[in-house]
């Protein structure tokens, strides 16, 4: 008789966004003459930038010819993306990242999730409390953990992150072997100065672990000093992964293209202590598994690094960074403290109430739907997460109407 993977029966009873989805379905049916203002899936709104549509559409012609048609490419990107990548998110910040240590994917939760795949099932974790749903449920279902104990599971180490901290966790005194990281954070917004990471990459190094770093924010940081990439870190490349996604930089959440980076020198141990390049184990895995990102999609992420992407990407993020400052505005003047929207594109609020209490307060009193801060760990209790990814006149909009309902 066929057996079901018991490990996905410890997971919650279901995925936080189809709970959201389902309690809006349900207060849509029954009010259609109230239109919704959605700010909490963290999926952009505005279009692609020019540059990437003009590159789409070359790429498509090329598509048409025999002579310029292509089929399956490498599994590990172009070498026209990769080589821009290494070059201009990394060498030019002075990092130290070759563009054969880029693998190009169809997006960063994918990685996270599957890069798991590669370490022991006994391995320890490290992961913030709250934090973006994928880094649990992966390790959840591959058996990392015990069961779920009033919000939490038994086997992960909880990196609290809260106002005390700046919602920045230090690491823990216990040791762990894979930290999960994710700056400019999703769901608090929050970043970590470059002291912060260092201290990270010397636990890091001290108990032979792997930090998993996710920058998928990185392209909204604003604040000079704050580190965009792990890389910057002196030694990271000994102890880190870094994923980052073209999906907030550039609008490609339906289009589909990011990458990860695993430096060559990157090693980890089997069972007797011998060493293995986590650079081979991913490029196995990735070959595999991944037939690759389309030629099209290629080309066009490709040109977010021409003179005129790099400012058509610039505007499009300041354009979420001003939505971000007037909800962060908006919010002090109601009296509730935040973080967040000033280096990412995401407001912490402070509700000082249930957050399913207040996420259904928004949406029936207000027709504003955001995401309660429950539904990412035990620590977001009493906050929502207000996302800036919507049009500038949805979200004055929406700003008005929660002043209203919360006067």
């Amino acid at each position: 008789m066929i057996r079901i993977n018991e490990h996905f029966t410890k997971l919650k009873a279901s995925y936080l966004f189809a709970d959201i989805a389902k309690r809006v379905n349900t207060y849509v049916a029954a009010h259609p003459d109230q239109p919704i203002i959605r700010l909490g899936i963290g999926d952009v709104t505005e279009p692609l930038p020019p540059i990437c549509i003009a590159a789409l559409h070359a790429a498509t012609e090329e598509m048409a010819a025999r002579a310029t048609f292509k089929g399956y490419g490498p599994e590990q990107g172009y070498a026209f993306l990769r080589e821009a990548v290494a070059q201009h998110d990394f060498k030019a910040h002075g990092a130290h990242v070759e563009a054969d240590e880029v693998f190009v994917s169809d997006g960063s939760k994918c990685d996270v999730a599957n890069i798991q795949e590669i370490f022991a099932a006994d391995t320890r974790l490290a992961i913030p409390d709250p934090v973006y749903p994928v880094y649990v449920d992966t390790n959840v279902m591959a058996g990392r953990t015990g069961v779920n104990d009033d919000g939490r599971y038994a086997g992960i180490t909880y990196l609290e992150s809260t106002a005390a901290n700046g919602y920045v966790p230090a690491p823990p005194a216990v040791a762990t072997d894979l930290i999960y990281l994710c700056f400019p954070n999703n769901p608090t917004g929050a970043v970590a100065t470059r002291a912060q990471l260092a201290a990270w990459v010397a636990y890091a190094k001290k108990n032979h672990a792997i930090i998993l770093f996710d920058a998928a924010y990185e392209a909204y940081v604003r604040t000079p000093g704050i580190p965009r990439s792990i890389y910057e870190i002196e030694g990271a490349r000994d102890v880190a992964i870094e994923f980052r996604s073209f999906s907030k930089l550039a609008g490609f959440t339906g289009l589909r293209c990011a990458y990860t980076v695993i430096p060559k020198n990157l090693q980890a141990r089997d069972a007797a202590g011998q060493e293995h390049s986590v650079h081979a184990l991913w490029n196995r895995r990735h070959t595999t598994k991944f037939n690759g990102v389309s030629y099209p999609v290629q080309k066009a992420a490709a040109a977010v690094y021409s003179p005129e992407g790099q400012a058509q990407t610039k505007a499009l993020t300041d354009f979420y960074l001003g939505n971000a400052k007037l909800i962060r505005e908006a919010v002090q003047q109601l009296g509730m403290t935040c973080i967040g929207g000033d280096d990412a594109p995401y407001i912490w609020v402070n509700t000082g109430r249930d957050s399913w209490e207040f996420f259904d307060l928004l949406l029936n009193k207000a027709q504003v739907v955001c995401t309660p801060g429950a539904g990412f760990g035990k620590c977001g209790e009493g906050h929502v997460r207000i996302s800036a990814f919507n049009s500038r006149s949805n979200v004055t909009t929406a700003l008005a109407r929660i002043a209203a309902a919360l006067r």
